[in-house]
């Protein structure tokens, strides 16, 4: 199907649907089957080999949403992200790495890449020059992660694709927060958009996915990798995931509609210290999100002032849930300081701005009132 003239919409609900021939039904048919016929085929389907009639075509609706040739649908964001950074990367190799990344991506880093002989190096900050002034003979990769998490950095694209470019090194992104609504990384020149479709591309909180975007030739070595570390995505979670992004752009847009309003009003309550949000114009990166982004995103944090509780607080909500993962139909916040950064020292997480008391809030589809109410309920009951 052709995707370039179809608006958002369309290309979330029609693009790489599976036609049911045999019985007309409105929805993709799954294909289950782990084993399929070798002979007088052209091309030889197995799981592993992410191809899948399920696999194939939810990859090209993803591609589409994020403006690339090609895409693939991994088992989780961490399978999507070590499959592709190990697919371009040798021992030897040297990686530049923004410093507020996810966890998972800092563990994976920090962990496995000695074993390879990978070296690495976090910037101090994400502007342009921090990263240029890391760059050895042997950079291979500068990975990137914008809005950042939790403080909500914003990192100027083209800026680092230009950068990496000049320096015939290679490009990646965790596209997560973002999504491919409110932001298309390729088009500002990206190499490689990843992103846990765990979080808004599944939007439900009920599977765990990733995927990741690139041209072709990229899309092919990752494969190439991908095929021996076996990180493929079961083809019920598959249909389950092109289900969830027929209603992405829809989720989205409101997702981020409530979360501008909540930030505003907490930007000048009483009780709280800061609220870090790209659609705040006091937000230090704003300008810049303005340039890159078609949404702010339905992620912001707030610190809370120091005479009320944030574990507390968090007790008191009755509805918006305390909750580790993000991006779900309902709110839920959590505390950076007790589980994201929970393995850094008080002074190293200060020294990134995480402090005690703040809260990462994960806008979901509820009526603003509702969260505004419930959020004030819960001060009020900590003080």
């Amino acid at each position: 199907m052709k995707t370039k003239k179809l608006g958002i919409n369309s290309i979330c609900v029609h693009t790489g649907e599976i036609e049911d021939q045999q019985y007309k039904g409105a929805v993709s048919p799954i294909y289950v089957s782990t084993s399929f016929a070798f002979d007088d085929i052209d091309e030889k389907r197995y799981p592993r080999y992410y191809n899948t009639p399920n696999q194939q075509e939810l990859s090209k609706k993803i591609a589409a949403l994020e403006h690339t040739d090609s895409a693939m649908i991994f088992s989780s964001g961490m399978a999507a992200i070590s499959h592709s950074m190990m697919a371009f990367l040798k021992t030897g190799d040297h990686v530049i790495l923004q410093q507020v990344i996810y966890g998972g991506t800092f563990n994976f880093v920090v962990k496995e890449f000695e074993k390879f002989g990978i070296e690495y190096t976090f910037t101090d900050s994400s502007k342009v020059d921090d990263f240029k002034n890391l760059i050895q003979k042997n950079t291979k990769i500068i990975y990137i992660e914008t809005p950042s998490n939790p403080l909500l950095g914003i990192t100027d694209l083209k800026g680092i694709a230009d950068l990496a470019k000049e320096n015939g090194i290679m490009t990646m992104i965790d596209n997560t927060f973002a999504s491919p609504i409110n932001q298309n990384p390729y088009d500002f020149g990206i190499d490689i958009v990843a992103h846990s479709a765990t979080k808004y591309m599944g939007g439900h909180s009920d599977i765990s996915a990733g995927a990741v975007a690139a041209s072709n030739d990229h899309i092919e070595q990752i494969w190439s990798t991908a095929i021996n570390y076996g990180g493929n995505l079961s083809d019920y979670t598959v249909w389950l995931l092109e289900r969830s992004l027929k209603t992405l752009n829809l989720r989205v847009k409101e997702q981020t509609r409530v979360a501008q309003l909540i930030a505003e009003h907490l930007e000048n309550h009483n009780d709280i210290d800061r609220v870090y949000y790209p659609g705040l114009k006091s937000h230090e990166d704003y300008e810049l999100a303005k340039k890159q982004m078609k949404g702010f995103g339905a992620m912001l944090s707030f610190e809370l002032k120091s005479h009320i509780d944030p574990m507390e607080f968090q007790r008191n909500l009755e509805f918006i849930k305390p909750s580790m993962s993000l991006a779900g139909l309902e709110s839920t916040t959590v505390s950076p300081a007790q589980t994201t950064h929970a393995l850094l020292s008080e002074e190293e997480r200060l020294d990134r701005g995480i402090k005690n008391g703040l809260i990462r809030f994960s806008t979901g589809i509820e009526e603003p009132e509702d969260l505004i109410e419930d959020i004030e309920r819960a001060i009020h009951k900590t003080k």
